[in-house]
């Protein structure tokens, strides 16, 4: 939930808070908790009052509730300043082929649930580049991504792009770019050989759509997640996996 008036968002959920607090407490601008909590947050009210920030132990969780706009705060909320996503530049990305870094771009993720479980699984598989396009059908930083991520977004970088084609163009020969296709005819087991030593650009589409005809056209790799009898050409139940459950696999085989 974001207080436009201050320019903050709220930040709740314990794992997601205490995170905050003890990887990036600089960016907290207010903190509101529980007396339950008040011990666990002991040295993050001390490092705020040094900084002349405002804290307080709340005695009605409602007030909790109003400051997140949710009920699931589980006794903790942060303010912080509205996060502000750095413009991907060729300068970043050249540190990124120089290093061998990888990096996940999303195509119009557009649930703020799932951005956030992305971001904690990437942060738990080491991919800590997030890329998100300046697209309205994608969703950004919320309270409710912060909550899902359960810390992993103290683990992780954002940055935009205003076209995912030309990102993905300009990564032809420096990246192995690897979308996800239900009618892609490579594993997604393949892909770790795939990278041959290249940092890995990994794009996750839209969760109704998929990732776009341009994306597709601008991959090395289109891989799909198998389902077990597929070999025997029986079908699976459903059509596929949520995008967040698709992306840990994915991150999980990437990684190897």
């Amino acid at each position: 939930m974001k207080n436009k008036e201050n320019n903050e968002l709220a930040v709740c959920g314990w794992a997601a808070v205490k995170a905050l607090c003890s990887s990036n407490l600089h960016k907290v601008s207010r903190l509101y908790f529980t007396k339950e909590r008040a011990r666990d947050l002991g040295d993050a009210c001390r490092g705020l009052a040094a900084r002349k920030r405002p804290y307080n132990m709340v005695e009605n969780e409602a007030e909790l509730e109003k400051l997140s706009g949710t009920p699931h705060h589980q006794g903790a909320v942060a303010m912080i300043f509205a996060p502000k996503i750095t413009p991907l530049t060729t300068d970043i990305t050249q540190q990124w082929i120089t290093d061998g870094e990888s990096a996940v771009l999303l195509d119009r993720i557009g649930n703020a649930n799932n951005l956030g479980a992305i971001v904690r699984s990437a942060a738990f598989f080491g991919f800590k580049n997030i890329i998100l396009p300046l697209d309205e059908s994608q969703s950004m930083i919320t309270t409710s991504a912060y909550r899902v991520a359960q810390g992993g977004m103290e683990r992780v970088a954002f940055f935009s792009v205003k076209s995912v084609e030309k990102l993905l163009k300009d990564m032809k020969g420096k990246m192995c770019r690897i979308g996800t296709a239900l009618d892609a005819k490579t594993t997604v087991d393949t892909i770790a050989s795939a990278r041959n030593g290249k940092g890995a650009l990994i794009v996750l589409g839209n969760e109704e759509t998929g990732i776009s005809d341009i994306v597709k056209r601008n991959c090395d790799e289109l891989v799909i997640i198998p389902y077990k009898n597929m070999q025997n050409g029986a079908q699976s139940p459903v059509d596929s996996l949520n995008v967040a459950q698709a992306a840990s696999i994915i991150f999980y085989e990437a990684a190897k």
